[in-house]
């Protein structure tokens, strides 16, 4: 399959202003993940929500993003990407108005799932188009500019989300949090109407539905139990649901080599299940956005609800987190795809340090917490992420051709929403099960003291797994280079 842009002249003069549009998505994506996590406590009293329905508000929107975004990467793939982008948007717009308008948390629940499923038809084009358009050296800056996007994202959401619920506006509390995501999708569909230029493929495929059925499910075998498995006593069937999910992916790898010996489309081309490498990577990417995910959701309640925190300041005391990500991802954009090993092995180094201070820090301030304290350890685990975080993304997608780049677009941050969800759930699970029914200050300190020992191993573990690959690719061409040439 070849791609073709239909207007190659719109693709070239007005490339700035379709990586525009397609940018401004990307960042109402993170910024509904970032800013929600200051709206929990808020939300959980004017709808008198649970601690699960809580999780859930969260974990839906990334349990559907993750399971809409490789069928939707593909149907991109099949369809057209600027279509699928753009109803993508419109949806967003619409579930954006239910869940700014939600009577009850059940309403709200159903429509960030929604919502979650219209961003995962968007998200996966961004960059598949982005892919297609610019050439080998031009793509490691624009994939550097897309993670400084979503840093800005990031820092944007815990600010002005904190700004938004402290003022109340027109006494609507958290609401606006959701419905100032209107004018934005306006301008990005607007935009990209026009400038976007439609990739046409060769050949048309027929949508891999029965692959888009079991990648759903085994995720949601997988997020279901970690999310409900505390509040149920973790029944037997908790856990066979877990297994199960395992049984799914393999049927599902199954399937798409299947499909693939009979000449059937893929959601997931088997020559990227075969490719070792990149089968690699998405594991690290999933473990390593696990490591990050519960964090910010955790901070919000702890300082909100045990350190009696504004929303402001809580988002202020969080910022300094996006910010490093911001930073590190400006910087590092510019290397391209220069040690691309190293660059993620630093990072994952700096994460470690940097989550290891953060609890110090909560263990030494139990009697109170200011912006300072947190300042410099969230501003060093910013900068962790956002220097292994291209890295990661690149040493991905340099495995995929143009033609699957809507796949492989797809997968790689269907592992990052996997791996999200995934720790939200484990940490989630941690922290309420050790918070004490008191809900002391103390209790609150000791319950992110321990959730906050997940985030410290995961990245402990990639760390030691990344600096022995470092080690091995050195020996490897220190082999190779020692090797006499046959003549």
């Amino acid at each position: 399959m070849s791609l073709v842009a239909a207007d190659p002249a719109i693709g070239a003069r007005h490339r700035p202003l379709a990586v525009a549009a397609l940018f401004l998505a990307a960042f109402m994506n993170i910024l509904d993940v970032t800013i929600v996590n200051l709206a929990l406590p808020a939300i959980r009293t004017e709808l008198n929500a649970t601690t699960t329905q809580l999780e859930w508000v969260l974990i839906i929107y990334v349990l559907t993003f993750a399971a809409g975004l490789l069928p939707f990467g593909r149907f991109g793939d099949s369809f057209g990407r600027k279509r699928v982008f753009c109803v993508g948007v419109g949806g967003f717009l619409g579930s954006s108005v239910v869940c700014g308008l939600a009577p009850d948390i059940q309403t709200l629940i159903v429509a960030r799932a929604v919502q979650g499923l219209t961003a995962a038809m968007m998200i996966p084009q961004v960059l598949a188009i982005v892919h297609v358009i610019f050439s080998a050296e031009e793509k490691g800056k624009v994939i550097g500019l897309f993670g400084t996007v979503n840093a800005l994202g990031a820092v944007a959401g815990p600010l002005l989300g904190g700004v938004l619920i402290t003022a109340n506006i027109a006494g609507l509390g958290w609401r606006p949090i959701f419905l100032m995501n209107v004018p934005f999708c306006l301008l990005s569909l607007i935009i990209a109407l026009r400038f976007v230029p439609r990739i046409e493929v060769s050949v048309r495929t027929r949508p891999d539905w029965t692959g888009a059925v079991l990648f759903a499910a085994a995720i949601g075998c997988v997020i279901y139990p970690l999310t409900e498995g505390r509040h149920l006593g973790w029944p037997w069937w908790c856990f066979g649901l877990i297994v199960l999910a395992a049984a799914l992916a393999a049927l599902f790898v199954h399937m798409q080599m299947l499909h693939a010996r009979l000449g059937l489309s893929q959601i997931l081309p088997a020559k990227l299940i075969s490719d070792s490498a990149f089968m690699r990577g998405l594991v690290i990417v999933t473990a390593f956005f696990s490591g990050i995910a519960g964090i910010h959701f955790m901070l919000a309640i702890v300082l909100q609800s045990g350190f009696a925190l504004t929303p402001l300041q809580a988002g202020l005391a969080t910022a300094p987190h996006p910010i490093g990500v911001m930073i590190a991802s400006t910087l590092t954009g510019r290397l391209g795809n220069r040690w691309l090993q190293m660059r993620m092995v630093v990072g994952g180094g700096l994460l470690l340090v940097g989550m290891v201070w953060v609890r110090s820090v909560l263990g030494q301030n139990s009697a109170d917490i200011t912006f300072a304290d947190l300042f410099l350890p969230m501003l060093v685990v910013g900068l962790g992420m956002g220097t292994a975080i291209a890295a990661m993304f690149q040493s991905v997608l340099i495995r995929v051709s143009p033609a699957d780049a809507g796949a492989g677009s797809g997968v790689l941050q269907a592992a990052q929403q996997v791996g999200i969800a995934v720790g939200i759930g484990i940490v989630g699970q941690i922290f309420f099960a050790t918070l004490d029914p008191s809900e002391s200050r103390t209790d609150y300190v000791r319950a992110a003291q321990t959730a906050l020992l997940f985030p410290v191993g995961i990245y402990l573990l990639l760390v030691i797994t990344g600096v022995w690959n470092v080690y091995e690719n050195k020996r490897s061409r220190h082999e190779a280079q020692r090797k006499p040439v046959a003549h």
